[in-house]
């Protein structure tokens, strides 16, 4: 049954309605929604309602805190040339990807913890024509003494001490045969995959009599909950997102032909871009905390 409020009982702090609403539908209403002022809703009977209603906080304003994941030491960028089979002194057969560098490499900013909040150098890689930069891009390379180059990243130390705008990374300097290395970069896209081949399921009985082959099935109950839950496996694009393999060693590095040989597979298709850091191990090389 639907009981709705008299004129005289209605307070002075709600707007009136066009149309008579139960009392229900006036005490589930956001009390901002309907509320008219402060003062008019003193002598409201629905005031315990309302006193509970406050005004959101504001977003805090201050220092935008950048998080960053800690580098086990300074890394450098390349380029996948492919994949070749490498023969060590015993007679081993390695697998491995080739590296090769181009022009580039060289710090474009040092970033420390009194100007920027945090400590990390930005290196640019791959000379391009200045045409192909624009000019705020352009002036901030000159500032450093640098090269056009169409790539910048940064990697986060724990200390900056010894590098200074301009300075050349050397490759040979930073990694050496056996060491272990962190590779990323844009894994090979494959558009839209099903469920099988995106998430490894397993398939049905190809027999006559299954009807369930590739299908990837229920996806959740009718009635309870009613909904898909997020981050259900489904179909959906596969990769070209940005993948790291962790822990590759590094077994060649040649210095007239200027590529390195890495252990195993790399993302990305031959032509892409590379970032090669000194393998994370903690309690080694970075901090447990």
């Amino acid at each position: 049954m639907e009981v709705s409020l008299t004129s005289s009982a209605r307070c002075s702090a709600f707007s009136p309605a066009p149309t008579r609403r139960p009392t229900a539908y006036l005490l589930a209403r956001p009390a901002f929604l309907s509320l008219r002022s402060s003062s008019s809703s003193s002598s409201c009977p629905l005031r315990p309602l309302t006193a509970s209603v406050g005004i959101l906080p504001q977003r805090r304003r201050g220092r935008r805190v950048t998080v960053m994941s800690m580098e086990a030491g300074i890394g450098v960028m390349g380029t996948k040339l492919g994949m070749m089979t490498y023969f060590e002194p015993d007679g081993t057969v390695v697998p491995v990807t080739v590296v090769g560098f181009r022009e580039g490499n060289i710090v474009s900013q040092v970033k420390t913890a009194a100007t920027d909040g945090y400590d990390a150098v930005q290196v640019g890689y791959r000379r391009v024509r200045d045409r192909k930069l624009t000019k705020p891009e352009l002036g901030h390379l000159e500032k450093a003494g640098a090269i056009p180059m169409r790539h910048l990243q940064e990697f986060r130390l724990q200390s900056v001490d010894g590098f200074e705008p301009g300075q050349r990374l050397i490759v040979e300097d930073i990694f050496k045969e056996g060491d272990l290395v962190d590779v990323s970069g844009n894994s090979i896209g494959k558009g839209f995959q099903g469920g099988i081949k995106r998430h490894n399921f397993r398939r049905g009985l190809m027999t006559h009599g299954s009807k369930s082959h590739r299908a990837l099935g229920s996806i959740g109950a009718g009635t309870t909950p009613g909904r898909v839950y997020k981050g259900k496996k489904m179909p959906g694009r596969l990769g070209g997102t940005k993948t790291k393999i962790r822990k590759l060693k590094v077994v060649k590095i040649d210095s007239e032909l200027r590529v390195v040989m890495i252990k195993g597979a790399v993302p990305g298709k031959p032509g892409n871009l590379l970032r090669i850091t000194p393998a994370k191990i903690v309690g080694k090389n970075i901090p447990k905390n």
